[in-house]
C-alpha cells in the first residue's frame, strides 16, 4: 500500500508539472496538437513508473490523416493513460464538466481542445454533441468510453447512446478499441496499483454512412459486439500463451 501511495503522489506531481506546461504551450499556434503530445508523454511516464507494459494489436487499423471516433471499453483510470500513450494519432476527449474545474489541469484540458459535457443538463449535453460533431467534420478525432463509467467486474456494460448520435451526425468511422487487463492494474474505486501487462486491440473501422438516428441501436450493437469479440479473442489467446509456457516448463 505504501508503494501505491508513493506512486500516486509521484503521479500527481508529474500531472501538475505537465498540466502547467500544457497551459504555457497554449499561447503558441496549433496549441492543441502540441498539448496532445505533452499528454502522450505524460501518460508514457506514468505507465513507466508504474511498471505497466502495453502490447498494441491492430495498429494498422488507425486512419492516419482522417477524423475518426475511438470507442473503448472502460475498466480503470489507466485506460486514459493507455489510450494517450499508445493510440498514435491526434485525438481529443469528451469529458464531464467537473474535470474542467480542477485548477491548472482543467485549463490544460481546455487548451487541448477537449470537449466539456454537462451530464446534468440534457440541453447543454446536446449542444456539446453538436460542437463535437463540428470539430470532427473539421478534422479532429475523438476518444470516448461509451459505457459511461468503469466496469468493476470486467464485463463490458451496455453503451450510452450519446456518442453514437455524435458519430452519425459527424459521419466519420468508429474505431472499436478493446483494452484487456487494466482493471487488474488499478481497479475502480481503488488507489492500489499493481504492475502488469495490458493488451490494446485496435479493431477495424466501422463505417456509419449506412446508419441514421433511427438505426442507432443497430450501430450500437455492432460496435459493442466488435469490442467484445476482440476482447474475448485476445483474452483467450493470452490464456493459451500462459498454458503453453507452463507446458514447456514441465
Amino acid at each position: 500500500m505504501i508503494h501505491s501511495a508513493l506512486l500516486v503522489t509521484l503521479g500527481v506531481a508529474i500531472t501538475a508539472f505537465m498540466s502547467f506546461w500544457s497551459v504555457v504551450f497554449s499561447i503558441f499556434p496549433a496549441a492543441d496538437n502540441k498539448i496532445h503530445k505533452v499528454a502522450s508523454l505524460w501518460a508514457k511516464i506514468l505507465l513507466l513508473i508504474c511498471n505497466t507494459k502495453v502490447k498494441v494489436i491492430g495498429e494498422e487499423n488507425l486512419l492516419h490523416g482522417k477524423p475518426q471516433i475511438f470507442m473503448a471499453n472502460h475498466q480503470s483510470d489507466f485506460d486514459i493513460l493507455i489510450s494517450l500513450a499508445y493510440i498514435r494519432v491526434q485525438f481529443r476527449w469528451i469529458a464531464k464538466k467537473e474535470l474542467f474545474a480542477i485548477p491548472i489541469f482543467g485549463a490544460a484540458m481546455r487548451s487541448a481542445g477537449y470537449i466539456e459535457i454537462d451530464r446534468s443538463n440534457k440541453e447543454k449535453a446536446l449542444q456539446s454533441i453538436d460542437e463535437a460533431a463540428l470539430r470532427i467534420r473539421r478534422g479532429k478525432s475523438i476518444m470516448t468510453f461509451p459505457e459511461g463509467t468503469r466496469s468493476r467486474d470486467g464485463e463490458i456494460k451496455p453503451f450510452k447512446q450519446g456518442v453514437f448520435h455524435l458519430a452519425i451526425r459527424a459521419g466519420v468511422p468508429i474505431v472499436p478499441v478493446s483494452i484487456i487487463g487494466s482493471g487488474r492494474i488499478m481497479p475502480k474505486r481503488s488507489l492500489r496499483i499493481k504492475p502488469g501487462q495490458i493488451k490494446l486491440i485496435i479493431g477495424k473501422p466501422v463505417e456509419v454512412t449506412n446508419f441514421d438516428i433511427e438505426k442507432r441501436h443497430e450501430l450500437i450493437e455492432h460496435v459493442r459486439n466488435e469490442i467484445i469479440q476482440n476482447y474475448n479473442e485476445w483474452q483467450e489467446a493470452g490464456r493459451m500463451d500462459i498454458k503453453d509456457l507452463e507446458s514447456e516448463a514441465t
